[in-house]
């Protein structure tokens, strides 16, 4: 068995910005196949636009942008041989900068190869546009060589309101490697304990268990398992829905001291009605039943109240 634990996480979330006058004027253009961009006070052309002059620091007036070609030239570029997921192309191809004619300044963009050979410096390229536009730089689905057979415009202008706002699917996966400490602890989690570590120093438990005491800076080696009921410490009324959430609000998220432990840790309240939680409130863990228990803080569904009288504040007020 592994001395540490790990797993697989993503953190994913839709990004909506909007886009003010300038950029939106750029997405709606391209939605048209058209590619817009800024002329700067000292003449230079750029795409994308910028909403500031660089020099005068005047605000680029969205009516001014001028609309250069679809082909350019490239200034450098990287030969991607392991594409990822979400990337413009599925196959091997090149991020590129390119100047398109009528620019002073490159835009990124793939460029769709045979390999790398088939890409150099300086190499003309033109603009292959998407099926579906939507309003967004992946209006432009990729670039290719200029003497390329692949068809450059295989759509019609889309028409509709303008363009002022996108959204951009954000998402990072990665591999989370538990500590020693915490590695014990989410095996504790599966056997049905909460364990902690101890400062050797100032005593303090901290769970979930930390591998240094951040007061001393010393490692904290003692294993302390802490009973499954604390003490409401703060709390917070989630009345906002947002995308993926499990539970329908209104529902209680609140920090809870454990009883022997020096830090509280974040968790559900619920078997009480949301405007009924406060603080020093007595709760216990409420588990999962046993054979879904893995190692994760999720076997704990919740918290709910004891019904023994609440805590006197001065009891918790160092652990706020």
């Amino acid at each position: 068995m592994s001395r540490v634990l790990s797993a697989p996480l993503q953190v994913a979330f839709p990004y909506t910005r909007s886009l003010g006058p300038v950029l939106g004027a750029f997405m709606t253009g391209l939605r048209e196949g058209r590619v817009l961009g800024a002329r700067l006070s000292d003449g230079r052309v750029v795409v994308p636009p910028v909403e500031f002059d660089p020099a005068t620091h005047e605000a680029i007036d969205a009516a001014s942008l001028v609309e250069v070609g679809t082909e350019g030239t490239v200034q450098t570029w990287s030969w991607v041989s392991e594409p990822v997921a979400g990337q413009p192309l599925d196959r091997p191809f090149a991020f590129a900068l390119v100047t398109l004619d009528g620019a002073d300044a490159p835009l990124l963009h793939a460029v769709a190869a045979d390999g790398p050979e088939a890409m150099s410096t300086g190499m003309r390229v033109r603009v292959v546009w998407a099926e579906s536009p939507e309003g967004s730089i992946t209006d432009i689905a990729h670039f290719v060589p200029a003497d390329s057979a692949t068809p450059t415009d295989s759509r019609a202008s889309a028409g509709g309101e303008p363009v002022t706002g996108i959204v951009v699917p954000v998402e990072l996966d990665y591999t989370y490697e538990a500590s020693p400490e915490e590695s014990a602890f989410f095996r504790g989690l599966a056997e049905g304990k909460v364990l902690g570590q101890r400062c050797p120093k100032c005593g303090k438990v901290y769970v979930p268990p930390r591998s240094a005491c951040p007061v001393d800076g010393v490692a904290t080696t003692d294993e302390v398992e802490l009973a499954d009921t604390g003490t409401v410490t703060t709390f917070c009324v989630v009345n906002v829905p947002f995308l993926g959430q499990k539970i329908q609000p209104p529902y209680v998220s609140a920090y809870v001291l454990l009883d022997g432990a020096d830090i509280a840790f974040l968790h559900l309240i619920q078997g009480i009605p949301a405007d009924q939680v406060r603080m020093g409130m007595r709760v216990r863990a409420v588990w999962k039943p046993r054979d879904e228990w893995g190692t994760t803080i999720e076997n704990i569904q919740h918290f709910e109240p004891t019904g023994e009288p609440d805590a006197d504040y001065e009891s918790y007020r160092a652990h706020l």
